[in-house]
C-alpha cells in the first residue's frame, strides 16, 4: 500500500515508518520538524519506497494514498505548552485535513489520540468507556482538549461521511529516538543519570505511570489499522504500573550513575495515576499485549541515549 504518516520524523512516527516499510509498503513521511528530527529518519534517505515531505498539517495537503496515520502533534508538556495555540491548531486542523484527504481518496485514516483524554482520572485503570476528568482551561488543556476534539471530528466524519477511521489512545511510551529534551519522565531520568545530575522527581514520587516500549506500541498500531471489526477508540499501553521512585531507582541501577534523587513541587494538572485497561485491545487485536519488560526496554533506551548525551 501507499501510506502517509504525518509526524513521521518524530519518536513514534519514525518507528512506524520503519515498520510499514519492513512490511513492504511505500511510505510518505510528512513533518514540519517542530519536534520531529531528520536524524530519526536519516537511515531511510535514498530509499525508493520512502518519501520525505516538509509540511505543516495545519495547511491543506493532497496525496493519493491507501492509508493515513495521523501522528502530527507535539506530545510532551514542554513542547506542547511552548505554543499552546499552535498545539490546538495542529490537533484540530490537522485532523480536519487528514479526514478531508481520507474522504476524497477513500483511504482508511488512523488518529493517534492519547491517554490524556482521560485527564486526572477518577476511575482506575481507565477503560475506553470512561469520559475523563479534564480541566478545559488549564496549562495542559491545549493538548488534552485538542486531542479530544480530534476524536470528535473522527467520529463525526465516520458517522456523517462514512470515512473509514481508527482511533488509538496511547499511554506512556518510551524507547530509542525519544527527544533528549522532551521533558518526559523516562528521558529526563536517563539524561540526568548519564550526565551525573540530580534526578528530579515532582511531588512525593508515589504517583504512578505505565510504560510501554515503542515496538509493542507500533505492533498495536498496525494490528488496529488492519482489522475491520472495530474503529476504536482502543487503549494501547502497558498495564504494569510503576511509581516515579521505582523508575528513578531502576534508571540509576541500569546506568550505574551516582546521581542523587531530589524532589520538586508537582506541576499543575499532573495526573496522579495513569494505567490502561487493555481488555478491548486483547479482544479485537489478536490478543495484543506488551511483551518487552520495563528493565529490558530501559536498557535498550539507555544504550541509545549514551550515543546522544
Amino acid at each position: 500500500m501507499r501510506i502517509l504518516v504525518t509526524g513521521g520524523a518524530g519518536f513514534l512516527g519514525s518507528h512506524l515508518c520503519d515498520r510499514l516499510l519492513k512490511d513492504g509498503n511505500d511510505v510518505i513521511c510528512l513533518d514540519n520538524f517542530f519536534t520531529g528530527r531528520k536524524s530519526n529518519i536519516a537511515h531511510l534517505h535514498g530509499r525508493s519506497d520512502f518519501e520525505l515531505v516538509r509540511h505543516d498539517v495545519i495547511d491543506p495537503f493532497k496525496f493519493e494514498v491507501d492509508q493515513i496515520y495521523n501522528l502530527a502533534c507535539p506530545a510532551s508538556p514542554p513542547h506542547y505548552q511552548y505554543n499552546a495555540i499552535k498545539t490546538v491548531k495542529t490537533s484540530v486542523m490537522g485532523a480536519i485535513n487528514c479526514l478531508g484527504l481520507a474522504k476524497r481518496t477513500h483511504a482508511r485514516v488512523f488518529q493517534a489520540s492519547t491517554s490524556e483524554v482521560y485527564g486526572d482520572p477518577a476511575l482506575h485503570p481507565q477503560p475506553e468507556s470512561y469520559w475523563g476528568n479534564v480541566n478545559p482551561i488549564g496549562i495542559r488543556s491545549c493538548y488534552d482538549e485538542g486531542k479530544r476534539v480530534a476524536e470528535t471530528l473522527f467520529m463525526d466524519y465516520h458517522r456523517q461521511n462514512q470515512v473509514d477511521i481508527r482511533i488509538v489512545r496511547i499511554f506512556n511510551t518510551y524507547g530509542p529516538r525519544m527527544h533528549p529534551n522532551d521533558g518526559r519522565v523516562v528521558s529526563n531520568f536517563i539524561v540526568q543519570a548519564l550526565r551525573g545530575e540530580d534526578i528530579t522527581i515532582y511531588g512525593d514520587g508515589l504517583q504512578t505511570r505505565s510504560f510501554c516500549y515503542v515496538d509493542d506500541l507500533i505492533e498495536g498500531f498496525v494490528r488496529l489499522m488492519n482489522q475491520t471489526a472495530v474503529t476504536g477508540p482502543i487503549n494501547i499501553g502497558n498495564p504494569g504500573e510503576f511509581t516515579m521512585l521505582q523508575l528513578a531507582e531502576l534508571t540509576l541501577k541500569l546506568t550505574g550513575s551516582k546521581s542523587k534523587i531530589v524532589h520538586r513541587p508537582l506541576p499543575g494538572d499532573d495526573p496522579k495515576q495513569r494505567c490502561p485497561d487493555i481488555t478491548l485491545a486483547q479482544k479485537h487485536l489478536n490478543n495484543w499485549a506488551p511483551t518487552v519488560a520495563l528493565e529490558e526496554g530501559l536498557a535498550r533506551t539507555i544504550a541509545y541515549f549514551r550515543t546522544q548525551v
